[in-house]
């Protein structure tokens, strides 16, 4: 197991990352002061695949365990389940000090970090996450949220947890396509803070897709370890934080206009190559760093093109993102493979003609 502070003051907690650690959940929370009874919130399917496993090594260290499900997908990110929660955790008695334990992706993770800060004005968080874009990305750092009106995380809080739980043997049951999704977050990681490890996903892809252990635990490890880095210097995403957004202008926008019918990991690819291309044209990024990054997007599975969707639709989006400043969009921007430049001076008309594919 290898593990990664997450150093915010008061708030200070441990990622754990490494094999067969569902099992050893309850051990960690015992050693950490909890007691009595916990909720894990998850959805059926990661209920069938690990539950037992989290629950029995919770009840040997003597918890009293509530599980509350939830159907899986996007749409239950919302204002609507989240009040259901409220309802069913009052119903089990919860209090202040049982911890939530969020098991499952970045909807169960947001969902339940997003019920966790709010019930009683706040409850112990654990985050256990299942897939990769939720043990390299959502998981860590404390925004918690949930979509309303077809905005993405529209509601939300930074909430911080008190222990993340990243066991990659999880991993190992997820389709190719959820790979593929979370492999989004750890190209865009590595893109924007680490050029060392972008060559090591250049060079070790075959080996991460085929669910090589000692691959998974390094990816997750090094992802988690620059987001936690960037994090630790701006909690509140009022500076440095801002950098971990490349491909989310974009990326969030269309997943906003497809009715979420596209996932976050292949909207996020789309936008990391349109803010590559808008790079290119504005002279920051050089050919061949357009060209790298297009390449392991694409050997990882996942979309460069933008969809079939309006493109007025998207732009008008994007102008509703969380990051717009006194109506200007704001981008992050490669410079090189590993060097970002965050602003707010993108032509209007640039953005339209890389969504229209206009060489």
């Amino acid at each position: 197991m290898r593990k990664i502070s997450v150093a915010l003051g008061s708030n200070r907690y441990e990622i754990h990352v490494g094999s067969g650690l569902l099992a050893r959940t309850g051990h960690r929370l015992r050693e950490s002061g909890f007691s009595g009874k916990l909720v894990i919130i998850t959805d059926p399917t990661v209920s069938r695949l690990y539950g037992e496993t989290l629950g029995q090594g919770l009840a040997k260290e003597g918890f009293a365990v509530s599980t509350l499900l939830v159907p899986a997908g996007e749409a239950q990110k919302s204002l609507e389940t989240a009040g259901r929660l409220y309802h069913e955790l009052t119903e089990t008695r919860a209090e202040r000090t049982t911890p939530i334990l969020a098991l499952g992706g970045g909807v169960i993770g947001d969902l339940g970090g997003f019920v966790a800060a709010t019930y009683l004005r706040g409850v112990p968080l654990v985050q256990v996450p299942t897939t990769l874009l939720s043990q390299v990305d959502s998981s860590i750092g404390g925004k918690v949220a949930v979509d309303h009106g077809q905005l993405k995380n529209k509601i939300g809080a930074f909430y911080q947890p008190e222990l993340v739980v990243a066991d990659t043997d999880t991993l190992k049951t997820l389709p190719a396509a959820e790979l593929a999704s979370g492999l989004a977050e750890v190209i865009k990681s590595a893109a924007i803070r680490d050029r060392e490890f972008f060559t090591f996903l250049e060079q070790n892809l075959e080996r991460i897709k085929s669910l090589d252990g000692e691959a998974l635990e390094e990816v997750v490890f090094r992802t988690a370890q620059i987001k936690a880095e960037v994090v630790t210097a701006d909690e509140k995403d009022t500076g440095l934080r801002n950098i971990l957004n490349y491909g989310h202008t974009i990326g969030h926008a269309i997943e906003s206009v497809s009715g979420f019918r596209m996932e976050h990991g292949p909207a996020v690819a789309i936008g990391m190559v349109a803010a590559a291309r808008i790079s290119n044209r504005m002279g920051l990024l050089a050919d061949d760093g357009l060209v790298r990054l297009e390449n392991v997007i694409g050997r990882a599975g996942l979309p460069t093109k933008v969809p079939e969707l309006k493109k007025e639709k998207i732009i008008q989006a994007m102008k509703h993102d969380k990051k717009v400043r006194k109506e200007k969009v704001r981008f992050v921007l490669l410079k090189s493979i590993g060097r970002v430049l965050v602003t707010d001076e993108v032509s209007p008309s640039l953005v339209e003609e890389v969504l229209a594919g206009e060489k």
